[in-house]
């Protein structure tokens, strides 16, 4: 059952998915002895996060609104409605945390070790895709190739 308006207010939704986001980036981090744990974040908590999205984004946005999502001016416009601004951050949430999924496996595949990446992954978890770069940087440093076939 979806959540109606009056079950939760955007601010313990915040609470809530800042919760599960921060939980997610503690068990990608740190329980590197659970080898199942990215197919779980991703099959639960990414997909949770992309429900909670998608719901905000169709119950709070009319199909004149999507004409706003062409310009600054429009997307400040859109942010001004707190649900909308909430809807915003969970794409973050969520895209940062999928990054984060890539930065784990990625090493994995090419054979880097889990410590050397968590600079990366705490970065990814506070700034997106400065932390991606540093990754990348790191995967240039301990692979010496660049471009890279095996994401």
């Amino acid at each position: 059952m979806l959540l109606k308006s009056s079950d939760m207010s955007p601010d313990q939704l915040f609470s809530v998915c800042n919760s599960l986001a921060l939980f997610s980036w503690i068990i990608l981090i740190f329980f590197t002895f659970w080898k199942s744990r990215v197919q779980y974040l991703f099959s639960i908590v990414i997909i949770l996060l992309a429900l909670v999205y998608s719901w905000l984004i169709f119950s709070n946005i009319s199909p004149e609104g999507f004409k706003n999502f062409n310009t600054l001016d429009g997307i400040s416009r859109l942010f001004a409605n707190k649900s909308l601004l909430l809807a915003g951050w969970i794409h973050y949430l969520a895209f940062d945390l999928l990054t984060g999924i890539f930065i784990v496996t990625n090493a994995r595949k090419n054979d880097i070790n889990h410590w050397l990446v968590v600079p990366a992954l705490f970065f990814t978890f506070l700034l997106g895709p400065f932390g991606l770069l540093i990754y990348f940087l790191t995967r240039l440093v301990k692979t010496r190739t660049y471009l890279q076939d095996n994401f």
